[in-house]
């Protein structure tokens, strides 16, 4: 299958190599010469057999807006286009409604797996009309996971956004779990060796997962996070998940507070803080500060 794909980034990048490593044709896009495959979007499309897919990898907002805008007077009826950042589900309803009218068909896809997913597969939550999902299937089985999980279809356009900032938000909530009881452990003088506690619980307990996997190799290459400032950013899909639970009159305590101690991290040195800056440029390459000490 051919496939455009525009933004090639940390995970664009490796998507593109991940699709052309199981037999499909990606041409790529970006601003950056050094990595594109074409020198403008008009190209990309022209070299594209119709009807065209283009995915597109860029930041939520007004940079997936000029994309998409650009591709509405470049693409033809019958073709699709994917939006695969972290776009807000209202945005997607937004930009269906405005392909739609041209004919062009609209599916967006919360994709998750980080700096990691060229080796072990991205999980793909998908929203769309069935029609423009199933021809995109080749593309998500050459992204996903090997096995049967990491895919869904899970519902009508703006579903696979909603249910990745919903992941997003629970995300949030496991990193602030680990970060405090990091810091607990840290705070005791019983405790001498808190990087072997951690590892410790690896394997047999039910706390065990990719993200503690990910803090002991944080713990690994700086044990007591030294290097690291007590600051973590948030990337709006926290916010957007606290916004969403208010509007349903959904309680979300555990969420909300790890939003909040994030906003709390922005005022001082923050020992919690440091561990999810820790784990979130494990996962994801996320930009962390050093310490100044």
């Amino acid at each position: 299958m051919q496939l455009g794909l525009i933004g090639l980034g940390k995970m664009g990048g490796n998507m593109r190599e991940r699709i052309r490593r199981a037999g499909h044709t990606v041409i790529g896009y970006d601003r950056n010469p050094d990595v594109s495959d074409v020198g403008t979007l008009a190209e990309l499309v022209e070299r594209l057999d119709a009807p065209r897919t283009v995915w597109v990898m860029v930041p939520a907002g007004g940079a997936t807006q000029s994309v998409v805008d650009e591709l509405a007077d470049l693409l033809s009826a019958g073709d699709t286009v994917v939006d695969g950042g972290n776009s807000r589900w209202t945005d997607d309803e937004k930009h269906a409604e405005e392909l739609g009218a041209k004919g062009i068909g609209f599916v967006d896809a919360g994709v998750s797996g980080g700096v990691w997913g060229l080796e072990n597969g991205y999980a793909l939550m998908v929203g769309g009309d069935k029609d423009h999902v199933d021809r995109l299937q080749p593309i998500f089985e050459a992204l996903k996971p090997e096995g049967p999980y990491g895919y869904v279809h899970a519902g009508k356009v703006g579903a696979g956004h909603f249910s990745k900032m919903v992941h997003n938000g629970i995300e949030y909530a496991m990193m602030q779990a680990y970060a405090e009881g990091w810091e607990l452990l840290e705070a005791v003088d019983s405790v001498t060796d808190v990087r072997e506690v951690f590892r410790s619980w690896q394997e047999g307990t039910v706390i065990r997962s990719w993200l503690l996997d990910l803090a002991v190799n944080a713990l690994d290459a700086d044990e007591h996070l030294e290097k690291l400032r007590g600051y973590a950013a948030d990337s709006g899909e926290g916010r957007w998940t606290v916004e969403a639970a208010i509007d349903n009159a959904v309680p979300l305590p555990a969420i909300t507070a790890s939003l909040f101690a994030r906003f709390a991290s922005r005022q001082d040195d923050s020992p919690q803080m440091k561990m999810v800056a820790a784990l979130r440029n494990q996962f994801g390459g996320h930009a962390v500060e050093s310490s100044k000490g």
